[in-house]
């Protein structure tokens, strides 16, 4: 049995549809089948019943006859002109037949039963299936017959037996079957070519599924979709509409991922550039014995450190910018706004030490990856710091989840306000300055992923303020209330 399970589950789902379908439409055939065959079955033995009795009025004269037949017993048929059989059983078994029987039949115990019981007053005859002297079939009704001894006045029992042949009957319930048999192998082998069909049919749009998915894995082309009808919502649709969905997702990370890793290269090659330039400098000096001038010399090992500090700068932001959403998902938890806004800005004002910040600061509790936000917080601070003039201000404020900074510097032209969080890109007046234009990229990513906002607008009076909007609590929750 589970070598036809494992069997059965290796065969294709069209050959399964079709053999389900089939095994259905057999088994509700057998049971219409076999209960229409019993119907009948039970239709013609009613019949035949209601001929028997009937034939105990065709006997003509019938007490003449049934003692005319105890007296004179024989068990020779007169070959009567009725297809019918009758005959007297006495106690001890002998049949005795009656003049227009045309054969015997054979006395079974369940006739001497009613024998017995014959001068009951409550005694009712029997139904039974029998046969004749020849072994033939037929249907028998048994009556019990009280008779009085003319000699002795003693009562008698005795049963009178009157039969038809069951051939007929039997012969139509044959044909009956094998019409049944015949109706129900058509209809079992129509169910399931049927089925073949309906799932050869149903199945077309997952072949054109395989066929897009194998087109994908050979070509890698994520361009490919499944024509799908708009007024359709089945399965079938909904499946191919998910994988267009797939393919189009993949093909905007895939286009994404592309355009990050030009970008990078771009990006990276500035600072290679500029390194193997002060490199070769300094090695060409070792090996030509020419010493470099020692403020020449601090300057390019300056300049060394500063392109390395952004080159590790910027492999931060890549590998930031790189991370999955799962990797995120498993380390976001209650932050206490407040606390992360505090560790920013002792951050912010040592890179910044000429200048004034500022700083109003109210509870508030998000729920962030503590490092992405603080990170996030910081990228803001440096970029006021990095446009501030030298003993500017810096305007820090917290206030019911939301955190504004606002610098005084040159602010934000306003056909740049758009591009402000793309990635890699920067003003053309801050391309002199430090940087990846990763920064805002990376802060809008992370605010994003916490449910909040952020934007960039020129400040009245002058410089720019940075707005982040974060959903969250002045409490924490209370599961973060209780220590561990």
């Amino acid at each position: 049995m589970s070598r036809l399970v494992r069997r059965f589950r290796t065969l294709p789902i069209r050959s399964r549809l079709a053999l389900l379908v089939a095994a259905a439409v057999a088994f509700a055939v057998a049971a219409v089948s076999v209960t229409c065959w019993f119907l009948v079955q039970g239709k013609l033995y009613e019949q035949l019943n209601d001929d028997l009795k009937k034939a105990m009025f065709m006997q003509g004269p019938l007490d003449r006859q049934i003692n005319n037949a105890y007296n004179n017993c024989t068990q020779a048929p007169q070959n009567g002109f009725r297809n019918t059989y009758s005959q007297v059983v006495k106690a001890d078994g002998t049949a005795c037949v009656l003049g227009d029987s045309v054969g015997t039949v054979k006395v079974t115990n369940s006739d001497h039963d009613v024998i017995k019981n014959a001068s009951n007053s409550n005694s009712g005859g029997i139904l039974r299936n029998g046969t004749d002297a020849d072994g033939n079939e037929v249907r028998v009704l048994t009556l019990p017959l009280p008779l009085r001894d003319q000699s002795t006045g003693a009562t008698i029992n005795a049963a009178f037996l009157v039969a038809v042949p069951l051939k007929g009957t039997q012969d139509t319930l044959n044909d009956l079957a094998l019409i049944l048999l015949l109706v129900s192998g058509i209809g079992v082998i129509g169910a399931g070519a049927a089925g073949l069909a309906v799932a050869r049919a149903g199945l077309r749009p997952v072949d054109k599924l395989t066929e897009a998915v194998e087109q994908v894995a050979r070509t890698e082309d994520l361009s490919v979709r499944i024509p799908v009808e708009e007024d359709s919502d089945d399965e079938i649709a909904r499946l191919s509409r998910s994988f267009n969905s797939m393919t189009s997702a993949l093909a905007n990370s895939h286009e994404l991922q592309q355009q990050l890793i030009a970008d990078a290269g771009h990006e990276l090659r500035t600072p290679l550039t500029s390194l193997r330039t002060n490199i070769e400098l300094l090695t060409r000096s070792e090996e030509t014995g020419r010493p470099i001038p020692e403020a020449d010399r601090k300057a390019l090992l300056a300049s060394v450190k500063a392109q390395m500090t952004e080159l590790a700068a910027l492999i931060g932001d890549l590998q930031e910018l790189s991370r999955s959403e799962g990797q995120r998902g498993e380390r976001v938890q209650v932050v206490a706004l407040e606390d992360t806004v505090e560790s920013a800005l002792r951050r912010a004002r040592l890179r910044g030490p000429e200048l004034t910040i500022t700083a109003d600061v109210q509870p508030w509790f998000v729920r962030a990856e503590p490092s992405a936000l603080e990170r996030a917080v910081v990228n803001i601070l440096d970029n006021a710091v990095k446009f501030s003039p030298e003993g500017g201000t810096i305007e820090v404020q917290l206030s019911a989840g939301v955190l504004t900074v606002r610098d005084h510097g040159p602010g934000i032209p306003a056909d740049e306000i758009p591009h402000v969080f793309d990635r890699f890109w920067r003003s053309p007046s801050a391309r002199a300055l430090p940087g990846s234009g990763l920064g805002l990229s990376i802060v809008a990513r992370t605010v994003q992923q916490a449910g909040g906002e952020v934007t960039l607008a020129r400040a009245a009076g002058g410089g720019t303020v940075a707005t982040i909007r974060l959903p969250g609590a002045p409490v924490p929750p209370p599961e973060t209330t209780d220590e561990g």
